[in-house]
């Protein structure tokens, strides 16, 4: 049994969620205390327990402390099993946090599988559906599996209410490690305001000021149609798509934040990660590691990529995942980026 203290590192909810996809992935048993130690309200939230339900669905697992608040859980994973599978958060929580937990065992079962998540789909603190479609989904491809996702509405805090849809096809020849180490010639930028059900001056406004500040025009500037029934709630997107990987950044809108400020705090995001010339920008290191993790614990290759910087949360999932797998991550400077290397151990 693996045993972990959920108040270790960043002590959020990633912890939680890495190590059910790596329980269910190794068939370890796993105890966690002091889960969420760290954030305002620890324990087990809706969008948590959601993870661990539907980590015990996949599974047929044997769990304990599985209720709203708990600090402490024993998971017990059975075999794997890909279907069809519907996984409600039931709330504005994200529904993304859900396929992230369940994704890496579904990617290694023996049978391609439908999901249906339904909860939050563009929220703070959580990957956001087009960074997961975008920037995401094609290195689970190039590791061989398959992963294709569908956004069928819109959810955003604190009405939830959206739904995707995800079609995962395991690798047919294992997982498959790979090299991404520089993002490639910059073919396409632009902006995207998500404003359901709220006034459209919102989202040109929002354009217009972010337009301004990063020097884009045009078709770089864009209001896509949504239907209303799907906020209120408000996105700003920046996709810059690079030759080998695209990078999704985004910034949300709330109550007494103007459409300028959002504008403004994607702006300096995107500057950000423009200083740097790793590929993987912030969010990408993390998603990237379990499936590259994966793939070099079952082929004994190595697999290296570059990131913009190395955060509390990346070096927290890193630690996570060497619990589980047989692999090291070793991480160097470079100019004006970091270099990961993932070797196995032994």
């Amino acid at each position: 049994m693996i045993e972990l203290d959920g108040s270790h590192g960043e002590g959020g909810g990633q912890i939680l969620r890495t190590a059910l996809a790596l329980s269910m992935c190794t068939g370890q048993a796993l105890r966690i205390a002091n889960i969420r130690a760290k954030r305002a309200k620890p324990g087990l939230m809706r969008q948590h327990l959601a993870c661990v339900k539907a980590a015990g669905q996949v599974s047929a697992a044997a769990v304990t402390g599985a209720e709203l608040g708990s600090q402490s859980l024993v998971f017990t994973p059975g075999a794997v099993k890909a279907g069809d599978y519907d996984f409600a958060v039931g709330s504005a929580g994200s529904c993304t946090l859900v396929l992230q937990t369940v994704l890496p065992p579904l990617m290694l079962a023996d049978a391609p599988s439908t999901l249906r998540l339904s909860g939050g789909t563009h929220n703070p603190m959580a990957p956001p559906f087009h960074f997961l479609a975008r920037s995401f989904a094609p290195f689970v491809r190039r590791c061989g599996a398959g992963l294709d996702l569908k956004l069928q509405r819109l959810g955003f805090y604190p009405a939830g209410g959206g739904v995707i849809e995800a079609l995962v096809s395991p690798a047919a020849e294992g997982l498959q490690p790979f090299d991404l180490t520089e993002r490639g010639a910059l073919r396409e930028a632009f902006a995207e305001s998500l404003a359901p059900a709220l006034p459209r001056s919102v989202a040109l406004r929002e354009l217009q000021a972010v337009g301004q500040a990063l020097g884009w025009s045009g078709d770089q500037l864009r209001a896509p149609g949504v239907r209303q029934d799907e906020g209120p709630g408000n996105a700003l997107m920046a996709t810059l798509a690079y030759e080998h990987v695209t990078e999704v950044v985004t910034s949300f809108g709330e109550k007494g934040i103007s459409a300028e400020q959002v504008a403004a705090q994607l702006a300096r995001e995107v500057k950000a990660h423009e200083q740097s010339n790793g590929a993987a920008g912030v969010h990408l290191a993390d998603q990237l590691a379990l499936p590259l993790a994966l793939a070099v614990a079952a082929s004994g290759r190595p697999a290296r990529y570059s990131i913009t910087e190395m955060t509390e949360h990346t070096r927290t999932n890193f630690g996570v995942i060497a619990r589980f797998l047989p692999v090291s991550f070793d991480v160097r400077p470079a100019e004006r980026h970091l270099v990961v290397e993932l070797n196995r151990r032994g």
